[in-house]
């Protein structure tokens, strides 16, 4: 949580504040009230949903909630007892790259009938003064807005970490719905 402006720097920020001018004022039909701009629709990004064990995502739209698993998943995920049925491996690979990759493996994975897929997004890269520090790498960071917005979606019935035996922090199990 960012700290609180002191009563000074609120008047300083205040006077900072009123000699800014908007790159890109809104527009008539985006103002409720004079001087108060609505805030522009967005579309929905994914909602994350924590456990103890793994963490859930849900998309807005094809899928359901996050928790659309059974129990009995979970405890198999941290048993480490869940098998792969297919497996994408990510890591090594640039932004680009990586997004083509993880599409067209899905749709094999999907056209194999696979259930449950590991995807290898890699851990983050530690100690590279090139590097910000992260908690997590930078194809990580972006595979759950990939799939929320891939034509594959309305597959994936739930995405969770990885078992340390699958990688752990550098993976995920995609959890794909059953055929019908």
């Amino acid at each position: 949580m960012p700290r609180r402006l002191s009563p000074d720097e609120r008047k300083i920020w205040g006077r900072v504040a009123a000699t800014a001018k908007a790159i890109n004022p809104p527009r008539q039909d985006e103002v409720d009230a004079p001087g108060e701009p609505v805030a522009p629709k967005r579309r929905a990004l994914p909602k994350i949903a924590q456990n103890a064990q793994s963490a859930a995502v849900s998309f807005g739209g094809g899928l359901k909630p996050a928790n659309t698993l059974d129990g009995s998943w979970d405890k198999r995920i941290a048993k480490g007892a869940l098998e792969p049925d297919f497996s994408i491996d990510l890591h090594g690979e640039t932004l680009s790259s990586a997004h083509a990759r993880l599409n067209r493996s899905l749709a094999a994975a999907i056209r194999a009938g696979a259930r449950v897929v590991l995807l290898i997004t890699g851990k983050a890269a530690q100690g590279n003064p090139r590097l910000p520090p992260t908690t997590r790498g930078v194809i990580r960071a972006s595979v759950k807005d990939w799939l929320a917005a891939s034509s594959h979606s309305g597959h994936i019935a739930a995405i969770r970490n990885a078992h340390p035996r699958h990688g752990g922090a550098g993976a995920l199990y995609l959890i794909l719905r059953r055929a019908r």
